[in-house]
């Protein structure tokens, strides 16, 4: 406890002097993400008839998606798909 207090004092001495100047203090002010350029970015699922309306990231899965679906549907229509082989029965003589 007595160390916590020590290490908390000596933190409130170093932050109320004024060892550094005010323009060495980093802000954050450009990371707080409120400059937007463009109009606001919408979800897949909220605007799905907008593709440029979409975040990048929506866009690129639903790219992905439809390539392989596009892909998969095309193998399996020029593979022919599971062939199966119908056996007929030999009609019998009796």
């Amino acid at each position: 406890m007595a160390a916590r207090a020590a290490v908390a004092s000596s933190l409130q001495r170093l932050s109320s002097s004024s060892l550094l100047p005010a323009k060495l203090i980093s802000r954050r002010s450009l990371s707080a993400g409120g400059d937007h350029h463009g109009p606001a970015r919408v979800n897949l699922w909220d605007d799905p008839l907008s593709p440029s309306k979409w975040k990048e990231e929506h866009f690129v899965l639903a790219s992905l998606s439809g390539w392989g679906l596009l892909f998969y549907g095309g193998y399996k229509f020029f593979s022919g798909g599971k062939k199966e082989e119908v056996k007929v029965a030999a009609p019998s003589s009796q």
